[in-house]
């Protein structure tokens, strides 16, 4: 088992505490998500990543509300945000400001396809100069008692160019105040594909000093997330799709930091109790007729805890209404049996 010296995360004045927290997940990190981990042990939480142009433009509307909800519980909250055109991303980091969010995260990380199309997310590691207008924009418009942060992956590729378009970055954002940086161990065009580099994680911290830097990638299990501090010397670690179905990571990281055994995982019947308040929370937030089908997500990952997970995850794959939610965890967590560990395969150098 191995052990770190606990010390608590701090990002600007926000105080975090334990240093492993829940990344922005697009199409999960929503507020009954965030929360689900807050009562599960995390200390902090992103928000799905939002549109500078559809912040800017959205009108407010019941149907929108979810988009920028914000839960008093989960606090402290950061809000994500990705875009293109400098003066616009700053507009639509001021709407967050507006909404509640306790800190606003730049995105030059997202590696999808019709992303970089669109000369956003990981695009933005390609221009330097441009990235950085974005960085001070947002830092000058935002107040100044809201950390600014920025989410990257250590480049667009392998090549010089990239590597020198990465660090360019890194110190001018950190040179125009913002408060910490999430650096994620693959290129750009790995996407989640190939090893996560955590050794650059560990060349980044040693070249920024004191500066709060964050790792991600490959954190899968409570153990990855002291392995990737000790071996990397970051200030702390976002689990993204590691904690999509299973928010018990959190507390279990946090029984290891504290020198204590890794806790089991949850029995059936514990899960089954998580899975329904997190059903409930979501229809509360979308409705009834909204709630059950884009639940089936979350269904099929918290299946990967069970023993049966192959037969749970295809009930789950099913669901439309909360009945059919319930009936499923009658059927598959009544008995009180042990739970399993989600299985991972991990490829870091």
């Amino acid at each position: 088992m191995t052990t770190i010296p606990y010390t608590p995360l701090n990002i600007g004045h926000v105080q975090i505490g334990l240093p492993i927290v829940q990344a922005a997940l697009s199409g999960y990190s929503d507020a009954p998500m965030r929360l689900m981990a807050r009562r599960c042990g995390a200390s902090y939480s992103l928000c799905e990543v939002m549109l500078d142009k559809f912040l800017v433009s959205v009108k407010p509307r019941a149907r929108n509300d979810h988009f920028l909800y914000i839960n008093q519980e989960e606090r402290p909250v950061g809000g994500q945000l990705m875009g293109a055109e400098p003066e616009q991303f700053s507009q639509g980091a001021v709407k967050l400001v507006e909404a509640g969010f306790d800190v606003i995260d730049i995105n030059f990380g997202c590696p999808v396809k019709k992303v970089l199309g669109r000369c956003r997310g990981g695009f933005h590691l390609s221009q330097p100069e441009v990235a950085l207008d974005i960085v001070r924009r947002t830092r000058d418009v935002v107040r100044h008692d809201i950390p600014v942060t920025v989410k990257m992956r250590r480049g667009v590729d392998n090549s010089q160019e990239s590597r020198d378009n990465f660090f360019a970055i890194l110190d001018g954002a950190y040179d125009a105040g913002v408060a910490a940086i999430t650096v994620h161990g693959r290129t750009v065009e790995q996407r989640y594909d190939g090893p996560s580099r955590w050794d650059f994680l560990r060349e980044v911290k040693e070249h920024i000093g004191e500066r709060i830097l964050l790792g991600s990638g490959d954190l899968f299990a409570a153990q990855d997330c002291l392995d990737m501090m000790q071996r990397t010397g970051v200030n702390g670690v976002t689990v993204a799709r590691g904690a999509i179905g299973n928010p018990w990571i959190f507390q279990q990281a946090k029984e290891l930091l504290h020198g204590h055994p890794l806790p089991a995982p949850p029995r059936l019947p514990e899960q089954a109790e998580v899975m329904l308040e997190h059903f409930c929370l979501a229809e509360q937030m979308y409705g009834a007729k909204r709630c059950g089908i884009m639940m089936r997500k979350f269904g099929i990952k918290y299946s990967a805890l069970h023993p049966d997970h192959e037969q749970v995850r295809q009930s789950f794959a099913k669901i439309r209404v909360k009945e059919e939610w319930k009936g499923v965890l009658d059927r598959w967590y009544s008995e009180d049996r042990p739970g399993v560990f989600p299985p991972h395969e991990i490829h870091r150098l």
